[in-house]
C-alpha cells in the first residue's frame, strides 16, 4: 500500500467518524481552559471534535515555534476533559489550511455540511473564519441555520487578573480572555502558578529520551540537550516543585533548573534507570 493510499485511508476513516459530531472550532495549540469550554459545550450537544487548521504557519510566513503541548501528550490532556464532557474524550481533526484558505464564509460552512458532514459547531464569541477572516460569529450562526446546522457560540472564558498589557499584546481584539497568547507569556515569565491557571492542569514538558543527548551525573542528576524537548519549555531558571513521569507513571519529585543549552532534573533519591524501552519523559511544573 503506498503512502498516497494510506493517508487517504486515513482521512476518509476520520471522515466517516465525524459525520454527524458537533464540531468546536479554535487553534487548540494550547488546549487551556477556554478550549475545554468549547469542548464541554460541544459535549453537552453530541459527540464532540475539535476542528483545527494545520500547515497555517507555513503559509502565513510564521516563525516556526515549539507548541505548548507536546502532540504526542495531547491524547492525555483531551482524556483528562472526559468526565467533564459526558465522558466523551474530545477527538481531533485536522484540515489542511491551504485547502480552506481562500474559501468564502459561505463555502467554509458549506464544507463543514456538505463534505465533512457535521451536525453542529460551538465557537467563541470572538471566533473569525472565512477569507482574510471575514466572517464573525453572527455569520456562522446564520450560516449554519441556512444549511441545516446547528450553531452555539459561547462567551470567551475570561482572565480577570492579567490586563491584555500585562502579557505584552498590542492586539486590540484582546479584550482579557484566556488565551494561548497569554500561556506562552506566562511561561516565558517563569511564572508557573499562572500557567497552570490558564491550562487547568501543571504544564508538561515532554523529553524525548537521546542517549546521546542525555548524560547521568552521580544517579541523582539527569542533563539532556534542550533539543529533546518536544514542547515549549518556561524561561531559564529553578524550579523546586516538579514530578517526573514515565507515560503515566509517576516517579518522583524533581527540582529542574533550565539554562540556555540543556535542561537539568535533580532527584532527592536515585534516578530511574532508562531503559531501552523508555522513549519519552515527562515532568510536571508545580506551583
Amino acid at each position: 500500500m503506498t503512502q498516497c493510499v494510506v493517508y487517504q485511508y486515513i482521512f476518509c476513516f476520520w471522515l466517516f467518524v465525524i459525520i454527524g459530531g458537533i464540531v468546536a472550532l479554535g487553534k487548540f495549540d494550547a488546549l487551556h481552559i477556554g478550549h475545554r469550554e468549547l469542548a464541554i459545550q460541544a459535549a453537552e450537544i453530541g459527540v464532540p471534535f475539535l476542528l483545527s487548521f494545520i500547515g497555517m504557519a507555513e503559509i502565513l510566513g510564521w516563525e516556526p515555534r515549539a507548541p505548548v503541548v507536546a502532540k504526542c501528550d495531547r491524547k492525555r490532556v483531551l482524556s483528562s476533559w472526559a468526565p467533564l464532557c459526558r465522558n466523551f474524550i474530545p477527538k481531533e481533526f485536522q484540515v489542511e489550511f491551504s485547502k480552506v484558505r481562500s474559501l468564502t464564509p459561505q463555502q467554509f460552512v458549506e464544507k463543514l455540511s456538505k463534505e465533512l458532514g457535521v451536525r453542529g459547531v460551538v465557537a467563541g464569541q470572538n471566533y473569525r473564519f472565512g477569507y482574510r477572516a471575514s466572517g464573525d460569529s453572527s455569520d456562522l450562526l446564520r450560516l449554519c441555520t441556512e444549511y441545516g446546522m446547528r450553531a452555539f457560540i459561547i462567551k470567551s472564558v475570561m482572565d480577570m487578573k492579567r490586563d491584555c498589557r500585562d502579557i505584552g499584546s498590542n492586539n486590540s481584539n484582546e479584550q482579557g480572555q484566556v488565551s494561548s497568547t497569554r500561556v506562552r507569556h506566562a511561561l516565558a515569565n517563569g511564572d508557573m502558578k499562572y500557567v497552570s491557571e490558564l491550562l487547568g492542569r501543571p504544564h508538561r514538558l515532554i523529553l524525548e529520551v537521546k542517549k546521546n543527548e542525555m548524560v547521568f551525573r552521580d544517579r541523582k542528576r539527569l542533563s539532556a540537550a534542550k533539543s529533546c524537548l518536544l514542547n515549549l519549555p518556561p524561561r531559564d531558571g529553578l524550579y523546586q516543585n516538579c514530578f517526573l513521569f514515565i507515560g503515566d507513571e509517576y516517579v518522583g519529585h524533581c527540582r529542574v533548573h533550565i539554562d540556555m543549552r540543556e535542561i537539568h532534573l535533580e532527584f532527592d533519591n536515585l534516578a530511574p534507570r532508562l531503559t531501552e524501552s523508555i522513549e519519552l519523559l515527562g515532568v510536571d511544573f508545580g506551583e
